[in-house]
C-alpha cells in the first residue's frame, strides 16, 4: 500500500485532498500532514512515506527547498507538486528533484489518480542518482503557461533575440520561452535529443532527412515542418553515429 504524506500550508486544501479521494480504493494511505516544509521533513522521517504531494510556496520552508533536502537524505518517495498558474517557475525546479507531476489548485480529482498510476508505474529516483528523465515540461511565455510532453517536441531554437527559446511540435505549433537552449541541452541531452548546431537542439526521432548543404556542411529537415536546419561540421559525425548511418 503506497503511505502518502501531504504538505501544503492551507489547511482547507489538506483536508481536501484526504477527504476528497477514495485512497483506500486506490491502494493508498495517507499517514500524515504537513503545513510547510520543516514539518514535511519531520513527517517524512517519521512516517517514511512512497509519496508526497506538496505545495510549492509555504511558510519557513517551501515545497522546493523540502524537496531538495529530502534527496539530500536519499528519500526515494515519488512526489506531486501542488501549484497556482502563477508559480510555474517554482513547479519548473521541482522537476530537477523528481517531481512526477503538477496538481493545479483547485486540484482534479482525475488529475491525481492519474499522477499516481505514473508513481506506481515507475520507480522513484535515488537522491544520488542522475537528473531524473523529464516526460513533461513547463513551457512559459508572455504569463501563460503550457505543459508540454517531450515526446511532442520536434526541435528546439534560440530566438535569435536572446530572450530565450522556441519549441516546435509534432502538432506544428511553436511556443516561445524564456529558458536558455543550454538548459534544455542539459535536461533533455540524456534522452533522444541531440544539439546539432549552437542554435538547435533536435529530437533524433523526428528527422526524416539529412542532405549536404551549403560548401561542405551538412543540414537535415524533421517531420512537421519544411525549415532547414543546419548542422555544425563538427558535429555531424557524431549525429550519425547516433542515428546509426
Amino acid at each position: 500500500m503506497l503511505k502518502v504524506l501531504i504538505v501544503d500550508d492551507e489547511t482547507v486544501v489538506r483536508r481536501g485532498i484526504v477527504l476528497g479521494m477514495n485512497w483506500a480504493s486506490m491502494d493508498c494511505v495517507v499517514v500524515g500532514e504537513a503545513a510547510n516544509g520543516e514539518e514535511g521533513l519531520a513527517a517524512a522521517e517519521r512516517y517514511n512515506p512512497s509519496l508526497i504531494i506538496t505545495d510549492v510556496r509555504m511558510p519557513r520552508m517551501d515545497g522546493i527547498e523540502m524537496m531538495r533536502r529530502l534527496r539530500e537524505q536519499d528519500c526515494t518517495a515519488h512526489f506531486i507538486v501542488l501549484t497556482a498558474y502563477d508559480e510555474f517557475d517554482y513547479a519548473r525546479s521541482a522537476l530537477r528533484y523528481g517531481a512526477a507531476d503538477y496538481l493545479l489548485k483547485p486540484f482534479d480529482p482525475d488529475r491525481i489518480r492519474e499522477a499516481l498510476r505514473r508513481c506506481t508505474a515507475e520507480p522513484a529516483p535515488a537522491a544520488s542518482a542522475a537528473p531524473p528523465v523529464l516526460h513533461r515540461i513547463a513551457v512559459n511565455s508572455n504569463r501563460s503557461t503550457t505543459l508540454l510532453d517531450t515526446d511532442e517536441i520536434t526541435y528546439i531554437e534560440t530566438d535569435g533575440i536572446g530572450r530565450g527559446c522556441i519549441l516546435h511540435t509534432i502538432s506544428g505549433k511553436s511556443y516561445p520561452d524564456t529558458t536558455s537552449l543550454g538548459e534544455y541541452e542539459s535536461r533533455l541531452g540524456e534522452q533522444d535529443f541531440y544539439r546539432i548546431h549552437k542554435t538547435c537542439l533536435v529530437h533524433l526521432r523526428y528527422i526524416v532527412s539529412i542532405f549536404p548543404w551549403t560548401g561542405n556542411s551538412f543540414a537535415l529537415r524533421v517531420r512537421s515542418t519544411d525549415s532547414v536546419l543546419p548542422i555544425s561540421r563538427e558535429r555531424v559525425r557524431e549525429l550519425r553515429r547516433r542515428l546509426n548511418i
